[in-house]
Formats: C-alpha cells, sequence, structure tokens
C-alpha cells in the first residue's frame, strides 16, 4: 500500500478524502517553508528499513493516515501493516514495517506518529469502557479534536465504541436550550414536520420529560445526569419497547460504567473517548544499517 487506502475499504477506516486533508495539513504544518533540513543532509538514495513497534499495551488505530503521511512525503515508500486497525497490541510487538528512502521515511515519521498514537489512543480508551460496560453500546459525541472528527470516530469504531451524529445536520437532538424554548411536544412535532426523514432525540432530566418524550414519539431519549435509581426508572418506565432507545450521558466514568450499563440502558455516551484519551506510545525504530546508493559506475 503507497496511497493510504487497502484494496477494499474497512467498516471501521474513516473516508480516505478526510485522510487526505488532515494528513496534508499536518504536514504542511511540519514542513512549510523550507522543508525537513535535517533529511536533506542524507543522500536520498540511501535506502532503509524501519518498524512501528509499540511501547505498551492497547488497540491499533490509524492505519490509513499513517500509510497516507508516509505516501504524501514520497510514494516509493512501502509499508507492511502487520496488524490492522481494531487489533490489541501488546508492548514490544510490531505494528508494521516501513521501508523505502530513508531521508524520506525520517521526514514523515512524526506526522505519521502523531496520528497514529492519538488514534490508537482514543481506540484504546474506547476499548476498556466497551470492556467496562457489558449489555450496552459505548457512544462517543461531538466532543472531538477540530479537523479530526471523521478520524478520531473511526477510531473509536476500532476499539469497538458506536458513533453518536458526526455533525450538526446528521439528526434532530433537542437538549434543554432548545426545550426551554419549545417544550418536548411542539419541539418533536416541529421535527417531524420539517425533517420528517431525520432521526430525532430529546434530552431529558426529569421522568416526567421522559413520558413526554414518548408520547411525542421520540427516536431517543438522552437521560440526561440523572442518578442510576433514576435511570433504572426510565427503563421500566419504557419496559418492553424497543423505542425510544435510551441514552445515558454525564457521570461516566470507567469506575461508574458497568452499573450504568447494567440498567438495561441501550447507550453510554462518553465525551472523554476523544477529548481526553491519552496516546498509545508507539515509535519508530530504524533498521541500524541503512543501504547506501549504489557506486557510480560511470
Amino acid at each position: 500500500m503507497t496511497d493510504g487506502r487497502p484494496a477494499l475499504a474497512s467498516w471501521v477506516d474513516p473516508p480516505v478524502s478526510a485522510v487526505g486533508e488532515v494528513v496534508a495539513r499536518a504536514l504542511a504544518e511540519d514542513l512549510e517553508p523550507l522543508g525537513d533540513v535535517t533529511a536533506a543532509l542524507l543522500d536520498p538514495a540511501t535506502t532503509g528499513t524501519a518498524a512501528l513497534v509499540a511501547r505498551s499495551a492497547g488497540v491499533v488505530a490509524g492505519r490509513l493516515a499513517a500509510t497516507r503521511a508516509f505516501a504524501a512525503v514520497d510514494t516509493s515508500i512501502e509499508v507492511d501493516w502487520r496488524l490492522p486497525d481494531g487489533t490489541t497490541v501488546a508492548p514490544g510487538q510490531t505494528i508494521a514495517t516501513v521501508s523505502g528512502p530513508l531521508a524520506a521515511i525520517l521526514t514523515a515519521e512524526r506526522t505519521a506518529l502523531n496520528l497514529l498514537c492519538h488514534l490508537s489512543g482514543v481506540a484504546t480508551l474506547t476499548a476498556r469502557f466497551v470492556a467496562a460496560a457489558p449489555g450496552a453500546q459505548i457512544w462517543d459525541t461531538r466532543k472531538t479534536t477540530p479537523g479530526l472528527r471523521a478520524l478520531e470516530k473511526a477510531a473509536v469504531r476500532a476499539g469497538g465504541g458506536v458513533n453518536h451524529r458526526g455533525n450538526l445536520s446528521e439528526w434532530v437532538l433537542l437538549k434543554d436550550n432548545h426545550l426551554a424554548a419549545l417544550g418536548v411536544t411542539e419541539a418533536v412535532r416541529l421535527a417531524r414536520s420539517r425533517w420528517p426523514g431525520r432521526t430525532v432525540q430529546v434530552e431529558a432530566d426529569r421522568i416526567e420529560q421522559l413520558e413526554e418524550a414518548i408520547t411525542a414519539g421520540a427516536d431517543i431519549v438522552l437521560l440526561d445526569n440523572m442518578s442510576l435509581d433514576e435511570v433504572e426508572r426510565c427503563v421500566a418506565l419504557r419496559g418492553d419497547a424497543t423505542r425510544p432507545l435510551l441514552e445515558v450521558s454525564g457521570g461516566v466514568d470507567l469506575e461508574t460504567v458497568g452499573a450504568i450499563a447494567a440498567t438495561g440502558v441501550d447507550l453510554i455516551s462518553v465525551g472523554a473517548l476523544t477529548h481526553s484519551a491519552p496516546v498509545l506510545d508507539i515509535g519508530l525504530d530504524i533498521d541500524a544499517s541503512p543501504t547506501p546508493p549504489a557506486p557510480n559506475e560511470a
């Protein structure tokens, strides 16, 4: 793979257009105006091999972004991925090998690692929440790094989570400030009338609002900062119905998510997946014996 794309994209992969835009911005930030003045000291004909190696345990994500970073610097760089996105990696395990012109590999190194480490960190934290919350799905939020949303949401998928709406156009989410002006019933009615093909979600911080949202025909109800007892009462109120889906938001961390999942809710949203995930430590280890250029026989 030299263009940042596998032969057939996986459902966890981000859009290749988004990957290209992110990588182009990152490389421009690193290389303008004069390029890599240090790597320019190397003979451009010298080749080498490097390994992307995990320094700690986690879940891999960001393969397309890292591959695209190397290819954008030099299309002759070859990246051989040993582990696809969504794979668990152990400390010391090789994730991929990189071969090609050594100067180009070194120029792309930091951009590739920045994206790979960050996105793998998102996938790793997501996997921890998923493991701690059997029976419920872990949802991300729009609390993403500006410009990286599509890539971060793909990393959430790689970690076993699911995606909330990607942007404000995807569906109607009526939060407390909207409801203060419209009320639950009227807000849902207007949403159904104006956007008949969109999902309609209502935020509720009181059980009475859930009751009104069910009567109004909401698709999803977000139970905001409710106690466990209140969440259990909401689940009981919905009963055996499959709609509305019930989402819990607020006060969710690795210590509380298991008890929240045990209430029977469908979805638990966690902003920390994208705004607070620590990076997964991954390094690029260069072969100590790069291949020098062939002697000029002319």
